[in-house]
């Protein structure tokens, strides 16, 4: 079983960051951090927990996706 990589491992602190379409809430944001080979994906709540390592071109696609409305998650907030 692998061990999840931490944000922490992946990038320091201040390469990470919140897209601006973030609500000011901040309750159910991820932050990114774009790096030479890959793309770092955290949840905002947990800067000290898991990331996400994905290719510059899976990001992307999934990027297109959202954009597109192909990607709705029907996210429900309480």
């Amino acid at each position: 079983m692998n061990t999840p990589l931490k944000s922490t491992d992946i990038a320091p602190e201040t390469s990470w960051y919140k897209s601006s379409y973030s609500g000011a809430e901040g309750n159910s944001c991820v932050e990114i951090a774009a790096l030479t080979q890959n793309v770092g994906i955290r949840d905002s709540k947990d800067k000290q927990g898991p990331a996400l390592l994905v290719t510059p071109s899976a990001w992307s696609s999934f990027l297109d996706l959202v954009r597109s409305g192909a990607a709705d998650f029907d996210i429900v907030q309480p």
